[in-house]
């Protein structure tokens, strides 16, 4: 009988990520998108996620999907890191209402670029050598793109090769952002854990 790979909490989300986008693309948009702080922004800043304009638009962010779940998988990223995803992808949505001109938005790559700030972030700070190199040379990238995007000047930007859809490069700014920021943080707190289960007493 054949052995089966455990799913790690990291491609659990990953898959939860790719199979709400391609459930919601026949949704009607407006219950889902993200518009601001109006009284259902709550739900929408999970379900804007899962919106996407066109078909190149989702399959782009499918195959994002798919680089995360096997740079998860080949890393080894741990509980600590998908849950710090997992609390990055509605904050990555809802850090759009610094520019109220945004009435509109939906897609995944805010959260993907948290993924991958996580994934930065838990390869420096927590592994050696190769792997530790590997991220810096990952996260050298993320942050040379996000720059090259200007992702504090227009809110809605056209961007060539997209079919008129507008980008909306401060989702990937808040993405990347949350996603460093909160790996930091429950690394900090992993750490003052284990500092403490040591030293109290048996």
């Amino acid at each position: 009988m054949a052995r089966r790979l455990p799913l790690s909490a990291w491609s659990l989300l990953s898959a939860v990520l790719a199979l709400g986008a391609l459930a919601a693309w026949p949704v009607d948009r407006q219950w889902l998108d993200w518009q601001g702080l109006h009284g259902d922004w709550p739900y929408r800043a999970f379900t804007a996620a899962f919106v996407h304009w066109t078909p190149r638009h989702l399959a782009a962010n499918l195959a994002g999907c798919a680089v995360l779940a096997w740079l998860g998988h080949t890393a080894q990223l741990g509980r600590r890191a998908a849950l710090a995803w997992a609390v990055a992808w509605p904050l990555s949505v809802a850090a759009l209402a610094l520019r109220p001109e945004i009435t509109a938005f939906g897609g995944l790559s805010g959260v993907l670029h948290a993924g991958v700030a996580v994934a930065v972030i838990e390869l420096v700070l927590t592994r050696r050598g190769r792997e530790r190199w590997i991220g810096l040379a990952i996260g050298i990238g993320l942050v040379l793109k996000i720059a090259g995007e200007s992702p504090l000047g227009p809110a809605l930007q056209q961007v060539e090769g997209w079919d008129g859809m507008p980008v909306v490069p401060l989702a990937h700014l808040a993405g990347a952002v949350l996603g460093a920021g909160l790996t930091v943080v429950f690394i900090g707190v992993s750490i003052g854990v284990r500092g403490y289960h040591r030293r109290r007493p048996a």
